[in-house]
């Protein structure tokens, strides 16, 4: 692994202790915006199967050591991610880190997203960053004045747009496996849903799920969201109240680490299928998982679509057709995953390590 310090950043000596995962990531850099002011972080975690892709998130941090933490596994994240996709995409993942009491205008943002795209530049062509939590289409636009290497633009930018319909699309899909793997029926229709974070893809699959004839609970940590689920006719819970509802399947929609220990003992459910990264707290969570017989769908490879979307959709002579084949692909390769998991007697989290890895293995 390297860290490279951006030409236009002044190198300053940092005193850090780096998270055990650091020396698999081949490039990462640090550096503060030339505009912004902001600490930027780019992991490249492989390129392998090819140029590593991932989304910036801008997002507020007590440190920036937890921002990094954050590039370091949302980028190796990426990478199985783009593996188990079968994408020619390696795994990588920026933070333009939001100190505590500081609050960005329209004029902070676009400062933000300028020196972001000096940042991506500096690496070479490694990296491609597209949108990812706080950031959008708009902001990548910004982002493309720096740089080349950024997709998921606006369409009237001559890009593809935000990937939010691709990601739910692949969601329902990885969704609809598991119900047919648990219950012997892919049909939601009268099943109980319990959807925690109604943000882009979170929204989506609610009403996906409520035009399909589910039953709902749901909850976010912005009570302004209380007006979709009196739309969809849902029941509502506090956020911290979700995961002890009764229900078939848990939707996590919200930001990762989600399913903790004490969090899946008290899970009353019998599936958890949802768009979150990162859900799992720690890797024994999945063990968990399985010993309480609940189905858990990885999440890196059940929240595939928005990747694939980015990256097909921006090759030339892919058709429309196509891209929605491979993103309904995601339902097979889930049900493929939960019944490896149950024929090797492991859980779904090594089953979906083992397609990726053997995918990065045959590249290497």
């Amino acid at each position: 692994m390297s860290i490279t310090p951006a030409p236009a950043a002044p190198a300053t000596e940092v005193h850090v202790q780096l998270p055990q995962a650091a020396p698999e990531h081949e490039r990462v850099l640090i550096t503060r915006g030339a505009r912004s002011g902001l600490t930027i972080i780019v992991a490249v975690h492989s390129t392998v199967l090819g140029q590593a892709l991932g989304g910036a998130r801008l997002w507020r941090y007590e440190h920036w050591t937890d921002a990094l933490g954050d590039a370091l596994r949302l980028s190796q994240a990426m990478t199985m991610k783009n593996a188990a996709a079968g994408l020619a995409r390696g795994g990588g993942k920026s933070v333009v880190a939001i100190p505590s009491g500081v609050e960005l205008d329209e004029a902070g943002r676009r400062d933000a997203m300028l020196d972001l795209g000096d940042a991506v530049e500096a690496l070479g062509g490694a990296y491609m960053t597209a949108e990812d939590v706080g950031t959008s289409a708009e902001l990548m636009a910004v982002v493309h004045e720096r740089t080349e290497h950024v997709c998921g633009l606006p369409a009237e930018a001559g890009g593809v747009g935000e990937p939010a319909d691709a990601t739910a699309a692949g969601v329902f899909a990885g969704m609809l496996a598991t119900l047919e793997h648990v219950f012997g029926s892919a049909d939601p229709a009268g099943r109980h849903f319990v959807v925690a974070g109604l943000g882009q893809v979170g929204g989506r699959l609610a009403r996906m799920l409520a035009a399909r004839g589910a039953r709902l609970t749901v909850t976010d940590v912005f009570e302004g969201k209380r007006a979709l689920a009196e739309e969809l006719g849902a029941a509502w819970v506090p956020a911290a109240e979700a995961h002890l509802v009764e229900a078939d399947v848990f939707v996590p929609c919200g930001l990762g680490g989600v399913l903790t220990g004490q969090v899946v003992s008290e899970l009353r459910v019998r599936a958890v299928v949802g768009a979150a990264n990162n859900q799992l707290a720690a890797r024994g969570v999945a063990d968990r998982l399985r010993e309480r017989g609940i189905a858990w769908a990885p999440d890196f490879v059940v929240n595939a679509g928005g990747v694939v979307y980015l990256d097909l959709a921006s090759t030339p002579g892919v058709t429309a057709a196509e891209l929605d084949e491979r993103i309904a692909g995601i339902g097979d390769t889930i049900g493929a995953i939960l019944r490896e998991a149950d024929a090797s007697g492991t859980t779904t989290l090594e089953a979906a390590e083992r397609l990726a890895l053997a995918r990065l293995h045959a590249a290497g």
